[in-house]
């Protein structure tokens, strides 16, 4: 009985042993190739920041120099000035329409999973695509513009695909279209965890409708504003795809965004070091957004125990 005891518990031991291991050896090739070619390239970015690479990296340390040089430049300050514009505008009317939404499709209507797919259709487009369709739609030429004067219409204009003060608006319009489905999903997954008998509760007590919403339900969809903020922000100073779709960065430069900046000092200006530094700088952005979330997220269960 010992001899046969011994290795039933070996292969148990082995059996455990495997189970214990596995999971890493499925998920090492992809931890390789994050470190490798996420984090990797982020500490090479770093690097090439402080050097004095401009068509090729040259590994010459050259301190803050690149920094200084992005700093002078106007055209960096034209594209936070456009971030700003674009960022505003983008997070506050997606969060508004996505609430607005969220609130409707809520009240138990019944074309809801009708309404639904609709919504969060632009989503499942790429950036590309949406940039390309709006900028036909937007095109003085092709689109609405050309549309108004068949029908009849010859004194409507709207040239702000072209106009170098309106450009910025119609990026703020198509990201608005793609995204503000994605915000009213999240917000309709808060409303609908909502506890009813608290609802119920205020209702008896003879709270309105306003103040339903103002005092008891949006406070509570605090973590589904924070999540989309967060997300919101993230999107918009990665706005590449987007604008370079819809305007290319133009009329000029009246759209360039830190990204679109990023690229064209990286890789058609021969400044390498420069675009570079404003990655690193778009890097700390999104950090300084997402890093006090993260400890927010990661607190709360200790605070509550």
């Amino acid at each position: 009985m010992a001899a046969i005891a011994g290795p039933a518990r070996r292969d148990d031991r082995i059996v455990g042993w495997i189970q214990v291991q596995l999971p890493k050896l499925v998920l090492s090739p992809s931890l390789a190739i994050i470190l490798v070619f996420v984090y990797g390239f982020i500490l090479w970015t770093l690097w090439l920041s402080f050097s004095k690479s401009r068509i090729l990296p040259v590994y010459k340390w050259a301190g803050f120099d690149a920094y200084e040089r992005l700093w002078s430049l106007p055209n960096w300050y034209v594209a936070l000035e456009n971030l700003a514009i674009f960022g505003m505008l983008y997070i506050g009317i997606c969060i508004a329409l996505g609430l607005f939404l969220a609130i409707l499709l809520d009240q138990r209507i019944r074309i809801e999973g009708g309404l639904r797919p609709i919504y969060l259709y632009p989503m499942a487009l790429s950036f590309i695509v949406t940039g390309t369709a709006w900028k036909w739609f937007l095109n003085p030429g092709l689109g609405l513009d050309k549309t108004m004067h068949e029908w009849g219409w010859t004194d409507f204009a709207f040239d702000w695909l072209v106009n170098p003060e309106m450009a910025i608006y119609t990026i703020v319009i198509a990201g608005v279209w793609q995204s503000s489905g994605f915000v009213m999903a999240m917000f309709l997954a808060g409303l609908r965890g909502i506890d009813g008998e608290l609802i119920r509760a205020a209702q008896i007590d003879g709270a309105s409708t306003v103040q339903l919403y103002r005092r008891i339900i949006i406070p509570q969809l605090r973590p589904a504003f924070l999540s989309a903020v967060i997300v919101l922000a993230h999107m918009a100073i990665k706005s590449y795809d987007l604008v370079i779709a819809l305007t290319g960065g133009g009329p000029g430069n009246a759209t360039e965004m830190p990204a679109t900046f990023m690229y064209s000092y990286t890789f058609t200006r021969n400044q390498m070091a420069v675009g570079g530094a404003s990655a690193v700088i778009m890097l700390m952005t999104i950090a300084a957004i997402i890093v006090p979330y993260l400890y927010a997220e990661l607190r709360e269960p200790r605070h509550g125990r």
